[in-house]
């Protein structure tokens, strides 16, 4: 085995001259419909540094830091519930499935500064479950609608007392979760039972695969961003870790299954140009393989996946040298990665500022531009 190529081979995609891994048959099928940015690069090989940078845009903590769970800036999910709110009322505009812990240090999915209103609202159950329901819509037993509306008055009378105390507005963000609580088109989203089991099928009977199809649902039905949270791919080949054969074989096909479900899906119902998929982690592995059988972190050259949007997609931003370890040409930064997404979701991220802890202006991105290859 070359110790540098690794134990799999490659496939044709279906754009000219490009070649995917060949654990990824689906993905490389609908090659013309993604677009892969190649030469991303932040250089920390810290899971803590690297969450927060591709998350957020920002540099994070190291992951030996005092403050290594502080959040420094908002998610992009956070951030857009901030500037776009749900796409249809009775909708979370900020979802996360099936949880918010890949069990690599990551904690970024919040909103900072921004207020907790605009946190996820994480489904913390495995959708694969035959009685999945998303835990932030589920009301205790002991709790039915009418206490719910009996609560809910006397928040009101409260939240009146207050504003004639101290002329406050009452809390927005409690009057959401409520209503969420009571939606039934967001009941409705969460329910993977009303989809055809061909369907299901289709994306994949794991979690993966089922958390894919859930973000399908939230989108159609009006939620605005979506992350689905997958399995770590921490694969060292130490003791207690997965060689990168193992993990490979494990792994990736089940996501090749639901990425490309999901994007295929998308092109079915209409909804591929205007909702944006990304793919991506917090780095890259290293080009060599190391003496167990694995790859370590790498933060110098690594690649991020995106399909639709309205984007320019069947196309590869950027090179890498030929083993994989630098960026050869059209280095892209995790800022600018954010900036498209704000760009997709119709905003410029650099002009938009909101105050922080300490009530200074501060923007969503400072040094990122959208990746022109993308937007045109």
């Amino acid at each position: 085995m070359d110790q540098f190529r690794g134990p799999f081979g490659a496939i044709r995609a279906a754009l000219p001259g490009v070649l995917f891994g060949e654990l990824l048959p689906a993905s490389a099928r609908l090659a013309s419909r993604l677009a892969v940015l190649r030469s991303v690069t932040h250089g920390t090989g810290d899971h803590t540094k690297g969450n927060h940078w591709m998350l957020t845009g920002f540099e994070g903590p190291d992951f030996n830091a005092a403050d290594n769970q502080v959040q420094r800036r908002p998610a992009m999910g956070a951030a857009a519930a901030r500037l776009r709110g749900p796409n249809h009322p009775g909708m979370p505009a900020y979802a996360a499935v099936p949880h918010l812990r890949g069990g690599t240090d990551n904690f970024f999915h919040y909103a900072a500064y921004l207020g907790r209103g605009y946190n996820p609202l994480v489904a913390d159950s495995d959708p694969i479950g035959p009685n999945f329901r998303a835990r932030g819509l589920s009301l205790p037993a002991d709790l039915p609608l009418a206490r719910l509306d009996d609560r809910r008055a006397l928040r009101d009378a409260l939240d009146a007392t207050r504003r004639r105390a101290d002329a406050a507005d009452p809390d927005a963000h409690r009057r959401q979760a409520f209503d969420l609580l009571t939606s039934p088109r967001a009941a409705a989203a969460f329910d993977l039972g009303r989809e055809p089991a061909r369907v299901r099928d289709a994306y994949g009977r794991h979690t993966y695969g089922q958390s894919a199809l859930l973000a399908r649902r939230l989108v159609e039905a009006g939620c605005t961003f979506v992350t689905v949270n997958c399995v770590p791919w921490d694969h060292h080949g130490t003791a207690g870790r997965h060689t990168t054969a193992d993990g490979a074989r494990q792994f990736i096909p089940p996501f090749d299954r639901a990425f490309a479900a999901l994007v295929g899906d998308l092109v079915d119902r209409g909804l591929y140009d205007r909702t944006l998929v990304v793919a991506m982690g917090e780095f890259g592995r290293t080009p060599r393989m190391n003496a167990e059988g694995g790859r370590d972190h790498w933060g110098q050259v690594f690649s991020v996946l995106m399909a639709g949007g309205g984007l320019r997609m069947g196309q590869v931003v950027g090179r890498s040298s030929p083993r994989g370890g630098r960026v050869a040409d059209r280095p892209v930064a995790p800022q600018d990665v954010t900036a498209t997404v704000f760009r997709h979701l119709g905003g410029d991220a650099r002009a938009v500022q909101f105050p922080d802890a300490q009530g200074r202006p501060v923007p969503l991105v400072e040094t990122g531009e959208p990746i022109r290859e993308l937007t045109g």
